[in-house]
């Protein structure tokens, strides 16, 4: 049987546990020669680091509650947080938690917590932040957090599923990779791991640029307000460049903008971007390497109010 087989009849199976059938996909994704489905597996295999992007799905909201102390030994227990306030006070980082935590750790987190209820975060760094803000008279005395347990639950189904739709769209885009065994010497050719690369980033990111033609009548959807060089770097990091290298670009066309729509980069973006090109091709960008530039090209028009 096919690694792609065993991967899908063991993902399948009710009750199955994830980190084996990653570790089999682990396999797969290097006798593939895609090094960021390997990336993404090893992250849900092993937890994402703190500087790894998280997907989506792996994000989840946090509701608060707190006791209050008032005037003549007065107070409320339990008391809800609006979000809203937690936002405007301390930022939306306190409102939305990142889980970084592997798929072995979800699993023993579920398990050891079936009876429904959610999950408390550490939140007394709040305390001071939210003295007198919520309830006018009342200061916190604690703080805590909360993740419903149906928002971890999703993220194992996310993983699940993603598991599942990588290997269907492996195996009718990449028909080699229903072939790989155990047995299976050597790595796929470029144009293959290419490939596995894209469908990786589609189905796990859900956020790759795409053209529906090459050329100069390319049709790129990427939304940048002129003059704005945040959303042009937020434009970019959304179509799968890093942030560090978006923020980057940005300040090369805030300082040397397009003059006009036959050349849209000057000297130092065109060599930013033949510098960047190799990271581009070796999948550390979640953006094809064969639309990156008309990206880049869209974003700088749009930036000078040329497009």
């Amino acid at each position: 049987m096919s690694l792609l087989s065993e991967i899908q009849e063991a993902v399948l199976q009710e009750g199955s546990a994830l980190a084996p059938v990653l570790l089999k996909l682990r396999l797969l994704a290097a006798k593939l020669g895609s090094a960021p489905l390997e990336e993404w597996v090893k992250h849900e295999s092993e937890g994402y680091p703190d500087d790894a992007v998280v997907p989506d799905y792996r994000k989840v909201g946090v509701s608060y509650t707190g006791c209050f102390a008032g005037p003549f030994g007065s107070g409320y227990n339990n008391a809800p947080i609006p979000t809203y306030l937690i936002e405007k006070i301390a930022g939306e980082k306190w409102t939305t938690h990142e889980d970084r935590a592997s798929i072995s750790a979800i699993d023993d987190l579920l398990k050891a917590k079936n009876d429904g209820g959610s999950f408390h975060l550490e939140a007394s760094n709040l305390i001071l932040l939210l003295q007198g803000k919520v309830y006018p008279g009342y200061n916190p005395t604690s703080v805590s957090g909360h993740i419903a347990r149906g928002s971890i639950v999703a993220i194992q189904h996310a993983v699940r599923s993603r598991i599942l739709e990588l290997t269907i769209e492996l195996e009718k885009s990449v028909p080699d990779s229903a072939s790989v065994t155990f047995a299976t010497r050597g790595a796929a050719p470029p144009i293959t791991s290419d490939k596995v690369t894209q469908i990786t980033n589609q189905v796990v990111y859900g956020n790759v640029t795409t053209i529906s033609n090459s050329g100069a009548g390319a049709t790129i959807n990427i939304a940048v307000q002129q003059g704005n060089q945040q959303s042009l770097v937020d434009a970019l990091v959304k179509a799968g460049i890093t942030e560090d290298d978006a923020a980057e670009f940005g300040q090369i066309v805030a300082t040397d903008p397009p003059k006009s729509k036959d050349n849209p980069f000057g000297s130092k973006a065109q060599a930013w971007i033949a510098e960047k090109m190799t990271k581009a091709a070796s999948g550390a960008w979640k953006i094809g390497v064969d639309v990156v530039t008309e990206v880049l090209k869209e974003a700088a028009l749009k930036y000078a109010g040329l497009k």
